[in-house]
């Protein structure tokens, strides 16, 4: 029985060690100075391929601002983004998550509308989610501490006007 258990716990070990936690860093600088510029630089891990191909084919309506850049920096940041993107990434926890929580037929161009997300933010009370300190799931580095290094983690979370998040 011991030996059972130990070779279960190596076999866990082994497959979790390919695992890895949250989502890639960026090391991309263009990437971080040109769309860091404005809002936090989300990781290109946190939506598949064809959710950044939208998301990059309409820059003159980027979420109510126009993000329009050069056709070689388009170029640049797409290809990053392509090569970077959640699909390219599964052997990253939240980014195979996300994948696996889209349905087929959809593309969402906002991490935070994702049902993964909506999934891992359901028991916080929306008036957390939506007070001015924080204003909306899209906001991850209002809550999520380590946001900058991609920790995602609930040990991680502190919600403005509530506290440390205990699950």
């Amino acid at each position: 029985m011991k030996t059972l258990i130990l070779l279960i716990f190596i076999n866990l070990s082994l497959f979790s060690n390919n695992i890895k936690k949250d989502v890639p860093l960026v090391s991309n600088d263009l990437y971080i100075n040109e769309c860091g510029a404005c809002h936090f630089a989300y990781f290109p891990g946190l939506l598949p391929q064809n959710s950044w191909e939208k998301l990059m084919s309409d820059l003159e309506n980027h979420f109510g601002d126009d993000a329009t850049i050069d056709k070689k920096t388009f170029q640049t940041l797409s290809k990053f983004l392509k090569e970077n993107s959640a699909e390219k990434n599964m052997n990253y926890k939240r980014s195979r998550k996300i994948v696996q929580s889209i349905p087929k037929n959809k593309i969402y161009i906002a991490i935070s509308k994702t049902p993964y997300i909506h999934k891992k933010h359901k028991e916080i009370k929306k008036h957390l989610i939506t007070q001015n300190e924080v204003k909306g799931l899209f906001n991850c580095t209002a809550c999520h501490q380590g946001a900058k290094k991609a920790i995602f983690n609930d040990d991680d979370v502190d919600i403005p006007n509530y506290g440390k998040w205990e699950d």
